[in-house]
């Protein structure tokens, strides 16, 4: 998202960095892709010859020669042609004395490993061989990878056939943005350009180009918007490409702005997260200007499954769920979202199983999935002392994460240890909470009024005498009446909860 001082850059209004050091952005490499097309042949002649806008914060500047690079993908899709494409780059970067990189895909195997689209996989084969070049020269060139150039040749055209296929496609703010001005590593200096302006600056120069005889085949989406569409549109007004550019670099700017926001409400209202799960607070999302809460649960569903084929009438089913309070929804071929208790909860479909059962020595600790770890250890109960109320105490003080029960009536023997079973809720499973004066509960019943979420009641450890001995402890809920402490308690079993791997301390220092 760029400032008002980046954006509007020139020669004249530049900052000089305060440090007094050089800017390593200055001699980072600058990757050109070229295809052999009129737009990047002019944008190759420009970046050697003229001055452009890479977005470095010195506006519109030359570019040093000894940073420029050209690549050229070969797609292999039209035979001589394509060789004869190769060539002409190669020869035109010579010609400036630029270094030329040539890289071969199979595009067609690709595209037949993905959903078919050839346009899709050459596009993503493109910027994969220029992220590995990029890369390669930071490294050759001792300058951060964060620093290197990509440039592209879109156009104004281009962006105005963007626009008109999103529309056709059925899109959001980001689509209408069309191509952005740039995206990380990738700039593209010639978006105020249209491609009858770099034809004739070829013309002048008297550069040929490479003409893609696909370009005019309008069972490409692409090209009917181009031959199709655009004519329509530019006989109603001559000016609709300049127009629509402008049009896109304000919604692009908005939509960044809108983007940075909405990721701030996305950690303010996350509650929980692992992998593959995400757990929000419904309730602050609910009330959030839908605006906002659009793009939080976008955001949170390609969070827990990036390759969710995720659509506007899939997060508004979401939405519906969050606003009604409760409910589900299924999001194809990636998450299933889940209201209860007040929680949103996004999980993947592909989320690690739940973890298995295992024995817990006393003392000792058990590593559990997440970074949780339970332990357990023994110490004798404090003299003169009212134990039960101790017990309280300490539960209260560590809200409920960390226990003290009756060692000799959990199992354990106080002067040789033991050990303990944690294991995951089962189906029909039950206990007597404390409290309940040994009345027994369903353990679902309890993690029900507990306000646990359904989705997450699997991840619950419970921890037993035995395999098949009573419940000591709901890890984090309830511990069990029948090892409750009490006046005659002797020995206490401390059981805790905790969220990293160095283990409990208690709170007063024990």
């Amino acid at each position: 998202m760029p400032s008002v001082s980046r954006r509007y850059a020139n020669a004249r209004s530049r900052f000089d960095r305060p440090s007094g050091q050089p800017d390593e952005s200055l001699a980072a490499p600058v990757v050109l892709m070229v295809s052999g097309g009129a737009d990047s042949t002019a944008l190759l002649v420009l970046a050697a010859t003229s001055s452009l806008d890479v977005d470095d914060g010195r506006g519109v500047a030359r570019i040093a020669r000894e940073r420029l690079h050209v690549l050229h993908v070969n797609h292999g899709l039209r035979g001589i042609d394509a060789e004869e494409d190769e060539e002409f780059v190669r020869d035109l970067a010579q010609r400036y004395g630029i270094p030329c990189t040539i890289r071969r895909v199979d595009v067609e195997e690709l595209a037949a490993a993905g959903d078919g689209n050839v346009e899709n996989a050459g596009r993503m084969a493109r910027y994969a061989e220029a992220t590995r070049l990029a890369n390669d020269l930071s490294e050759a060139f001792g300058t951060p990878r964060s620093a290197a150039r990509i440039l592209t040749a879109h156009t104004a055209d281009d962006r105005a056939e963007t626009f008109f296929m999103n529309v056709i496609r059925g899109t959001g703010a980001a689509g209408l943005s069309s191509i952005p001005r740039r995206r990380n590593r990738i700039v593209r200096p010639l978006l105020d350009r249209t491609h009858a302006e770099l034809c004739d600056l070829l013309r002048m120069r008297g550069i040929v180009w490479c003409e893609d005889a696909t370009n005019a085949d309008t069972r490409y989406l692409r090209a009917f918007v181009r031959h199709e569409v655009l004519p329509v549109a530019r006989g109603r007004n001559p000016r609709v490409v300049a127009n629509l550019s402008t049009t896109c670099d304000i919604l692009s700017d908005e939509d960044a702005y809108l983007t940075a926001v909405s990721a701030r409400a996305l950690r303010d209202l996350t509650r929980r997260e692992g992998t593959g799960l995400l757990v929000l607070d419904a309730a602050r999302l609910a009330a959030t200007d839908v605006a906002i809460a659009r793009r939080v649960v976008r955001t949170a569903i390609l969070t827990v499954c990036p390759e969710a084929r995720l659509e506007a009438r899939h997060v508004a089913a979401v939405l519906e769920i969050v606003a009604a309070g409760e409910g589900a929804a299924n999001i194809p071929l990636g998450a299933e979202a889940r209201v209860e208790h007040g929680l949103l909860a996004l999980r993947s479909r592909m989320a690690p199983a739940v973890p298995t059962a295992a024995w817990l020595e006393v003392p000792g600790r058990l590593v559990l999935p997440g970074g949780r770890v339970l332990s357990a250890r023994l110490r004798p109960a404090p003299e003169a002392t009212d134990v039960a109320a101790y017990a309280r105490s300490h539960a209260l003080e560590w809200s409920g994460e960390s226990v003290l029960l009756d060692a000799v009536q959990a199992g354990v023997d106080p002067a040789r240890g033991g050990r303990l079973w944690v294991d995951t809720p089962h189906a029909g499973e039950l206990l007597c909470p404390l409290g309940m004066h040994g009345q027994s509960k369903k353990l679902s019943d309890l993690l029900g009024e507990a306000r646990v979420d359904r989705d997450e009641r699997a991840l619950v450890p419970v921890v037993h005498a035995s395999p098949t001995g009573p419940v000591v402890w709901v890890a984090g809920v309830r511990a069990d009446e029948r090892a409750r402490c009490t006046s005659q308690t002797r020995w206490l079993l401390e059981l805790t909860l905790t969220h990293d791997e160095t283990g409990p301390s208690a709170p007063d220092g024990r």
